[in-house]
């Protein structure tokens, strides 16, 4: 397939039941950069119509996706493939976590692949054999079910760590404003504390100015903010005045 990016793990999804869940793992996938799925004899056909509106716009990784007749045949070309299952089912294989099977993909040379067995059963003793490691979590033993694209997302955000994804939220974040900004903010602060005798008695009038900076300080404001700030100190003050 072209355009795939060769050291990115193939998420292989063996026997699945549900449209909807096949475009959940789709929306998964993506989400962490993944974008190469192979299907194994889905249940219900493939193209599914109820996978596209589940994807919510992972579009891209559904029209890719490739179909095989059995699990041997969708790994054929991976040197390296992990089996996720909380049960051994009888084969003995070395048992990682996500993040220790994502580590050893980062490094290894030839292709990876994730096997994901279906909904309600898992995956089969002939599927896992086709692993070099068996894939798992710890869970509550009393309640081990995840479902498809719970699995799906666990490896995908650990395979993320090793990329460089964007991080919305700390993108979004504005750098602290300069002191002369903040200074001005305790400033009117104080201007309008001194009229109500807050810094009495004098002799403890430094250093309630001092607790006062620190708890300004401390929440490192934006501009955007402590010009918020300033602008309610501001009709507080002509409400007063009023």
């Amino acid at each position: 397939m072209s355009g795939i990016d060769q050291r990115k793990p193939v998420i292989v999804l063996v026997r699945p039941q549900l449209g909807e869940n096949i475009g959940k793992a789709a929306r998964a996938m993506l989400n962490f950069g993944l974008v190469e799925m192979r299907l194994v004899e889905p249940r219900d056909g493939w193209p599914n119509p109820s996978a596209g509106p589940a994807a919510s716009g992972a579009d891209t990784v559904l029209e890719q996706a490739r179909v095989f007749s059995t699990t041997a045949e969708a790994v054929a070309d991976c040197a390296h493939v992990y089996a996720t299952t909380v049960r051994k089912r009888g084969v003995t294989k070395p048992v990682v976590t996500p993040e220790e099977a994502t580590r050893e993909i980062a490094g290894a040379q030839g292709r990876s692949a994730i096997l994901f067995g279906p909904e309600r059963s898992g995956l089969e003793t002939e599927d896992v054999a086709l692993a070099r490691a068996i894939l798992t979590v710890p869970i509550n033993p009393e309640f081990g079910s995840l479902n498809l694209a719970q699995a799906v997302i666990l490896c995908a955000y650990e395979w993320s760590k090793n990329e460089t994804l964007v991080q919305p939220t700390q993108e979004a974040l504005l750098p602290p404003a300069p002191q002369e900004d903040l200074d001005g903010l305790i400033g009117h602060l104080e201007s309008m504390l001194e009229p109500k005798g807050y810094f009495r008695p004098e002799a403890r009038s430094e250093a309630t100015r001092r607790t006062l900076r620190g708890v300004l300080t401390k929440p490192g404001w934006n501009h955007l903010e402590i010009r918020t700030l300033r602008g309610v100190l501001s009709s507080l003050g002509r409400g007063r005045r009023e």
